[in-house]
C-alpha cells in the first residue's frame, strides 16, 4: 500500500524567496487499486511521484510504502516500485536485452532468474524481434516497451506510472492500458498521473485532483460527479479547478 501524509516540497527561488511546489497533500493506494492523479501543468503531480517514489526528498511530510517511510529506508523501498514515464531515457548503445539485464543487477537478481524473467517480459510485450538492436533504432512505442519491461523486472509490488501513455501511437496506447489493468488484477498498487481523462474514467474508482500544489478534490469518480453535477469527467475537472462557468456556463437544472 502507498500512504501519502502531509506531503510537501518548497524549492528556494534565485531572488532568495521559495516556491511551494507541493503543499501537505495526502491519500492512500491500496493493493489492487488503480488510483488517478490529476491536475494542470505546473500542479505539483510529478515532484509529488518523484517524492513517493524516493527520487526527490520531501520537505515535510510522510511517504510510506508497505509501512516503510522512504525517506528512512530509501534502498529498501525503492526494490518495491517500479517507476515508468512518458519521458524515461535508454542507454542508445544497449540492446534492451542489455538493459534489463542491467536493471536486474541493480535488483540483485540471481542470473538465471533474470534471464527468466527478460524471456517471459519479452513474450508478452512482443519484444522478440528487436531485444537485440540498439535501443536508439527503436520507435517511441517500442522504446516504452522496453521501459515497462525495466520498471517490472523485479516484479514490484507498486508501480508508479507518470504520463506513460504520453506521444503514444493507438496500439502502443492499448498496450500500456492493458498492462496497468493487468498489473492492478495481480494485486499491485498503481498510482497513475496523466491529462488523458478518458484513461482515469476508464481505470480507475477513485483520483485526487491537485491545483497549485494542493489537492483540492480527492475521492471516488461517481461521487465527485454527483457533487460537482457534471458526468464527464473534464468537465468535473473545470469544474474543480474553478474554470467551468467560462467554458459551459453556470450549470443548470437537468
Amino acid at each position: 500500500m502507498i500512504a501519502i501524509d502531509g506531503l510537501t516540497k518548497v524549492f528556494p527561488n534565485p531572488d532568495g524567496t521559495e516556491k511551494v511546489a507541493v503543499d501537505h497533500i495526502s491519500f492512500t493506494v491500496q493493493p489492487g487499486e488503480i488510483y488517478g492523479l490529476l491536475g494542470p501543468n505546473g500542479a505539483g503531480k510529478t515532484t509529488s511521484l518523484r517524492m513517493i517514489s524516493g527520487l526527490l526528498r520531501p520537505t515535510a511530510g510522510r511517504v510510506l510504502i508497505g509501512g516503510q517511510d522512504v525517506t528512512e529506508r530509501p534502498d529498501l523501498v525503492k526494490r518495491q516500485i517500479g517507476y515508468l514515464t512518458a519521458n524515461t531515457g535508454l542507454y542508445a548503445r544497449l540492446t534492451p536485452a542489455e538493459v534489463l539485464e542491467y536493471f536486474a543487477t541493480l535488483y540483485d537478481l540471481p542470473r538465471e532468474v533474470a534471464r527468466a524473467r527478460i524471456r517471459q517480459l519479452s513474450d508478452w510485450l512482443g519484444m522478440g524481434e528487436y531485444l537485440k538492436l540498439r535501443c536508439g533504432a527503436l520507435s517511441t512505442g517500442q522504446k516504452q516497451r522496453v521501459n515497462i519491461a525495466r520498471a517490472l523486472i523485479a516484479d514490484p509490488r507498486i508501480l508508479v506510472l507518470d504520463e506513460p501513455t504520453l506521444g503514444l501511437d493507438v496500439l502502443s496506447n492499448r498496450l500500456i492500458l492493458d498492462f496497468i489493468r493487468t498489473q492492478a488484477a495481480a494485486g499491485k498498487a498503481v498510482l497513475l498521473s496523466t491529462h488523458a481523462l478518458d484513461e482515469i474514467d476508464m481505470l480507475c474508482r477513485r483520483m485526487g485532483l491537485i491545483h497549485n500544489g494542493r489537492l483540492i478534490a480527492e475521492g471516488e469518480l461517481d461521487v465527485l460527479k454527483q457533487q460537482t453535477g457534471r458526468q464527464r469527467l473534464s468537465e468535473v475537472f473545470l469544474q474543480l479547478v474553478g474554470a467551468s462557468d467560462s467554458v459551459f456556463g453556470p450549470v443548470t437544472a437537468r
